[in-house]
């Protein structure tokens, strides 16, 4: 069972990056790539929180701690990705779009 989730989660993360890079094939905007970050992140832990609730009921205390243990490493994970400071567009690439100014001039990094 656990060999078919790492298999499903494989998939899911290539099918997603897939996406990510045929949506912006030329300037990858790494906000973006954090957002649905914390999107997938946020979906796995919950399932791994039901599949903890499910061993539970089902008597399996060991195999319920496994899963909880699971979905509080991602709960980490999502502290992590969601503390990277993700850096706003170089002034250079805002003035190519028709010279409208530095809008983030002096402005702090973006974060999740």
């Amino acid at each position: 069972m656990a060999q078919l989730h790492d298999l499903r989660l494989r998939l899911l993360v290539q099918q997603e990056s897939e996406h990510i890079s045929k949506s912006q094939p030329s300037d990858l905007d790494l906000s973006i790539v954090q957002a649905r970050c914390l999107c997938w992140l946020t979906l796995l832990a919950e399932a791994h929180e039901d599949q903890s609730n499910d061993a539970e009921r089902r008597g399996d205390t060991e195999q319920a701690m496994g899963w909880f243990a699971d979905s509080m490493r991602l709960r980490d994970v999502i502290q992590v990705v969601s503390s990277i400071e993700i850096p706003l567009p170089e002034s250079s690439d805002i003035d190519n779009n028709d010279g409208e100014g530095d809008l983030y001039n002096g402005e702090p990094p973006m974060t999740a």
